[in-house]
């Protein structure tokens, strides 16, 4: 048990970590475009498999898991099997999470990202007016101590 909970947790974890380069590379589009591809491409296949009267070619399948993943839902193609309804079932419960799971991720990727920027800068700010400040300090010193050697001389 405790190797397929270590196995889930790496998968999730790559999965973690492959959005999170996805987003700071700004290259999050096309991971989206691949994976809906791909959950696309395994429903149509499933569909075409389960319900070949209603989707007689593989393309039909495709084209009716994309508008069933966006939700969507045209209409002109639609499982009419037991099996093939299920597979659609199944198809809109994972577009809609799936869409919603991946607009709240990358939404808070964006949002951490911009944080980061935003805590860089004021970190750099604020260096620089400790320096100034220190910078201050040091020929407030120097003075203190022209003053305090006219004094004592």
């Amino acid at each position: 048990m405790d190797s397929r909970e270590s196995r889930r947790d790496r998968r999730q974890f790559r999965w973690h970590e492959r959005t999170k380069r996805a987003v700071a590379n700004r290259r999050i589009f096309p991971f989206l475009l691949l994976t809906t591809a791909g959950l696309a491409t395994l429903s149509g296949f499933i569909v075409t498999l389960v319900d070949h009267k209603d989707f007689p070619t593989f393309g039909v399948g495709i084209w009716w898991a994309i508008v069933t993943l966006g939700t969507v839902g045209y209409g002109d193609v639609v499982p009419h099997t037991a099996w093939g309804r299920v597979v659609g079932s199944v198809v809109i419960i994972v577009g809609v999470t799936f869409i919603s799971f991946l607009i709240a991720t990358v939404t808070s990727y964006f949002v951490a990202a911009e944080e980061a920027e935003a805590d860089e800068q004021a970190n750099a700010d604020r260096a620089a007016r400790a320096a100034a400040a220190e910078a201050t300090l040091r020929r407030i010193e120097e003075r203190l101590a022209a003053i305090e050697a006219k004094l004592g001389g």
